[in-house]
């Protein structure tokens, strides 16, 4: 059934690990008769966690679509990941929903995850709820968690339900203030109730709040508010409407998901107030000749399709996407604007959880996923050939956690790299990197536990099992005085031998990273044919440096004299003379360990400024400067030197209880301290052991 765009609506679930967003969606399936029974995280059971590691976990790893259908409104619920190691995943949703639900525990009140997911919602101006979960469990406070949340976020903060308590402390139900009436769960089934004694002030109260904001929305309201008119139903929601589309109202609302208690009145909010697709998320476009544009959502369009998300596992290959204009239908033939191909639609299906359910078309504003499309990856744009335009790509923040990855049995490097190629396609949110100069492949993911899931994908899917190490340094080393040493190499063996003598000077050169060759032969002491075999012998001889085996950079070699042999003298002979007379000279030329710095740029929170420069004290960094970001967030550049990076992306989450955030990029190559020197060169020799 294909449903007109005014009446669907693209909605993610935000907040903290744990705080019971899959046990909501899979209420909201419940109630609407999109599940018959609910599953339970812990059992393994439910629509949204349905990924091996994800049921072994307990834990959403990836971001799910869960689409119901309510009062004649489809809506699509999508599932994101608390676990901030998996952001990639609440990206990609971001950019699929149109409006968002923050999922806060009544235990946990006011916590990272809620930060962070309303700072997303506010660099989007996403139009979001909050619902206040697990409020009938031990601990539970709920007057805790909003009187938390309207002291950090103002009065925007507009209560819509009011709680009904036992003598326990437990709410049993819930009091719809627009609409002043009361119900309970019995035996899950909602049922209305009369408003218990002594709340009925409260529920004044909240109304008559609802009812100023109503009146905030335009004139007309204002004006009736003042002469002390009573709004309409259809006032109240077209004023509640428009202050929650405006960003002036964030509606709490608040319930159970075990008891799936709460769940029917936030789908009546989420079908009256949250926005369509054509309402929401503001567009850019970028066209063909390269200038930008707004994009327009709309039903009359050609057809245009983002994609959001690619999941390629064993059940095939599937490209989500979200309908932004026109109509798709299979066999259809549009243009990848990313790559200039064009590509015909494999099928279409509506996905909920793992369960793909085939449809002939999809119309604007919904999400479904188109199978098999090989060549499609996540943030691809497919439109129509007569108006080609490439949507923005997904914000995926920059992966800074670095291992390096081997497989355990030897030889099984090409099926590592597969098949995280392939998981690469599903997450985009990591990357690998062949270092060519350590040897090592290199995967930069956003923490250990993304890291660790990888391992197990890699085991579960492509049957290669995995190791992990620190990665290692590229160090350099260089000289820091002139040298000058003969290489003779003299081999009788027979019939015709070998022989070839030269002097070569050696000579701190820093201008120049690349080893720069001269000769200043006279009298022909070494013919000319054999200056290119010194070079290369040079050149081979530098990889290693005499220290701890690194690439020597910055030197000059000047072969300024030698001799030959008329009949033995060869191009080998020269070579490995030259390689003779570097092995001698660099242990002499007072050698030194150059260490690679990068710059880094750490956003914290000012409470923990003084944490977090202590730290980079610690790890040898030097502070450049400090800049206020304006939101109570400071931004501090230093240079630290790589091989102190290793374990930051831990170390920071743990100083900052995860708010903090950084970038690290190679600037250049420095001199190294002689108590890391040391270090650095036991490390490598106790590597060349190995």
């Amino acid at each position: 059934m294909r449903y007109s765009v005014q009446n669907i609506r693209n909605v993610c679930l935000l907040g903290h690990g744990g705080s019971g967003k899959t046990a909501l969606a899979e209420s909201l399936l419940y109630m609407t008769g999109a599940i018959d029974r609910m599953g339970k995280a812990s059992d393994g059971n439910t629509v949204c966690d349905y990924d091996p590691e994800e049921i072994k976990r307990q834990i959403s790893i990836s971001m799910a679509v869960a689409p119901l259908e309510f009062k004649g409104c489809k809506i699509n619920v999508l599932d994101t990941p608390g676990s901030f190691d998996f952001s990639g995943e609440v990206m990609e949703a971001l950019r699929a929903a149109d409006a968002a639900i923050i999922v806060c525990s009544a235990k946990d009140g006011i916590s990272v995850g809620l930060e962070k997911a309303w700072k997303y919602c506010e660099e989007r101006n996403m139009p979001r709820f909050i619902y206040i979960s697990k409020t009938d469990e031990e601990n539970a406070d709920y007057n805790a968690t909003f009187d938390a949340l309207r002291a950090k976020y103002g009065n925007k903060i507009a209560p819509v339900v009011v709680p009904i308590w036992d003598e326990d402390k437990k709410i049993i139900g819930i009091i719809d203030v627009m609409n002043k009436r009361a119900y309970e769960m019995r035996d899950g089934k909602r049922e209305e109730i009369e408003i218990p004694e002594g709340k009925e002030d409260v529920v004044t109260q909240f109304n008559d709040a609802l009812k100023e904001s109503v009146a905030e929305t335009s004139e007309a309201f204002m004006d009736k508010f003042f002469s002390g008119e009573d709004f309409t139903y259809a006032e109240m929601i077209q004023g509640l409407r428009q202050g929650v589309r405006e960003l002036s109202l964030f509606p709490v609302l608040c319930g159970s998901a075990v008891n799936t208690m709460g769940s029917l009145m936030l789908l009546d909010y989420i079908s009256e107030l949250l926005p369509t697709p054509m309402e929401g998320n503001y567009h850019k476009a970028t066209r063909q000749d390269g200038e930008t544009e707004e994009f327009v959502v709309s039903p009359g369009g050609v057809p245009t399709a983002f994609v959001f998300k690619t999941v390629a596992d064993q059940y095939g290959k599937y490209s989500y996407v979200k309908v932004l204009s026109g109509v798709i239908k299979p066999n259809m033939s549009l243009v990848n604007a990313t790559t200039g191909e064009t590509e015909k639609l494999g099928r279409i299906y509506i996905m909920r959880g793992k369960k793909a359910t085939e449809t002939d078309e999809l119309g604007v504003g919904d999400i479904g996923a188109i199978g098999k499309m090989e060549k499609v990856r996540t943030g691809d744009t497919l439109c129509d050939p007569r108006k080609v335009v490439a949507l923005k790509q997904i914000p995926f923040a920059e992966p800074c956690y670095s291992v390096a990855i081997a497989p355990k049995t030897k030889g099984q490097d090409d099926k590592v790299a597969q098949g995280l190629y392939r998981l690469n396609e599903e997450d985009p949110s990591f990357s690998v990197v062949n270092n060519a100069e350590t040897h090592q492949m290199v995967l930069y993911a956003a923490g250990d536990i993304q890291v660790d899931v990888l391992v197990s994908k890699l085991k579960s899917r492509f049957n290669v099992e995995a190791e992990l190490k620190a990665p290692r340094v590229p160090y350099r080393e260089k000289i820091r005085k002139t040298v000058q040493k003969q290489g003779r190499h003299k081999k009788q063996t027979g019939g015709s031998g070998q022989f070839g003598d030269v002097w070569v000077r050696f000579e701190p050169n820093p201008e120049e990273e690349q080893m720069v060759f001269a000769e200043e032969v006279f009298g022909g002491s070494v013919p000319k044919n054999f200056f290119p075999a010194v070079e290369k012998g040079l050149r081979e001889a530098c990889v290693h440096g005499p220290l701890a085996g690194y690439p020597v950079v910055n030197l000059k070699a000047v072969l300024y004299d030698g001799s030959y042999h008329p009949v033995d003298s060869s191009e080998i002979a020269f070579k490995t003379a030259a390689q003779l007379a570097y092995k001698a000279a660099m242990p002499e030329a007072n050698p030194v360990l150059l260490e690679p710095v990068g710059e880094l740029k750490v956003v914290v929170p000012d409470s923990y400024m003084g944490d977090v420069i202590g730290d980079l004290n610690k790890r040898r960094g030097r502070v450049m400067g400090m800049n206020p970001t304006g939101d109570g967030e400071q931004e501090i550049e230093a240079e630290v030197p790589m091989a102190e990076m290793t374990s930051y992306a831990i170390d920071l989450r743990a100083m900052t209880q995860s708010r903090g955030s950084y970038t690290f990029h190679f600037v250049r190559y420095e001199d190294c301290p002689p108590a890391a020197q040391e270090k650095a060169i036991a490390a490598a020799k106790a590597m060349a052991d190995e």
